[in-house]
Order: C-alpha cells, then structure tokens, then sequence
C-alpha cells in the first residue's frame, strides 16, 4: 500500500513540472511533445524513482518496475487534465500550506476558468537531519474526479518545499 501512495504522490507532484502552451506541454529541446505524453514521461521517472528507494533486495528491481508504470500511467492522467493555471494554484497553495497551513487544516485552490480545484493538508513538521519536513495529504478534483496523494516535503536553504522521494 505504501508503494501505491508514494507513487501516487509522484504522479500528482509531477503535475508542477508540466508546462503547457500552444503546443501542450514542451521541455527545454523537445519538438512537439504534448503534456498528456509530458506527464507521462515525468511520472514514469519520478514512480521509478521512488519504486528503487521502496524496494529492497531482488524485490527493488521490481519496485522500480512498478513504479515506472503507475507513475506513467497516473503522470499521464493528471498532465493531460491540469491546464497551466491549475498547475500555478496547486503548486503556490502547496508551498503556503507547508510553509504557513496549520497542521490537520486544508488549504484550498480553486481555478473558476477550469472548475478543477483541489487542497493540501498538511501535517506536524519534523526535523530530518537537521532540515524542517512536512507530511501532508493533497486532493486534486479533475472533472469530478477526486485523486488523492500522501507525500512529504522538506524545507530548501532557499526557503521553497521540495517533495521528496519516498
């Protein structure tokens, strides 16, 4: 179970990193590539990602297998449904709630030109070597469709959360 939410978690983080335009969703160099295929791509590295830190032994080849396809598959849903202003709001409350929400109080956002809208709730932050972290839950409602996540993120020198791997 604990390797599903953390690869759920990649998927919804990844929706920060895709940027579209008139062309859909672009990384620096790429030509023509859409922010469904974006998503995807994005997903599938951080699921891998997270699936190697998971697994452990023989099974952490597995793990990473795993995480790969949930992570594509769930990057590939949430970047083709969350337009650039979306992805602005959930990105800006997510760093408000960690660095200012109260613990266990949801922090909304809300696109009206979409009607996708969503909150983080945050958790008790905790040192980790010596850097603040933060648990937290984020829901994300796409259409009518609810998508949770769990994760955590720590405190950057420079003052922004970074979602963390695992």
């Amino acid at each position: 179970m604990r390797k599903f939410i953390v690869m759920a978690m990649c998927g919804l983080a990844l929706a920060g990193c895709a940027q579209p335009g008139d062309q859909g969703y672009a990384p620096p160099g790429a030509i023509g590539m859409n922010k469904t295929t974006g998503g995807a791509l994005i997903g599938a590295g951080l699921g891998g990602l997270a699936g190697s830190q998971i697994g452990r032994g023989s099974g952490s080849m597995a793990a990473t297998a795993v995480g790969v396809i949930l992570g594509g598959l769930i990057g590939s849903q949430v970047g083709s449904s969350l337009d650039r202003a979306d992805q602005l709001a959930m990105q800006q409350t997510t760093q408000q709630a960690l660095e200012r929400g109260p613990s266990g109080q949801p922090v909304q956002w809300r696109n009206p030109d979409s009607g996708h809208y969503g909150e983080i709730v945050p958790a008790r932050a905790y040192q980790d070597n010596g850097t603040y972290c933060r648990e937290y839950q984020q829901t994300v409602v796409i259409g009518g469709q609810t998508q949770q996540a769990y994760g955590h993120a720590c405190r950057q020198p420079d003052g922004s959360w970074q979602i963390q791997g695992s």
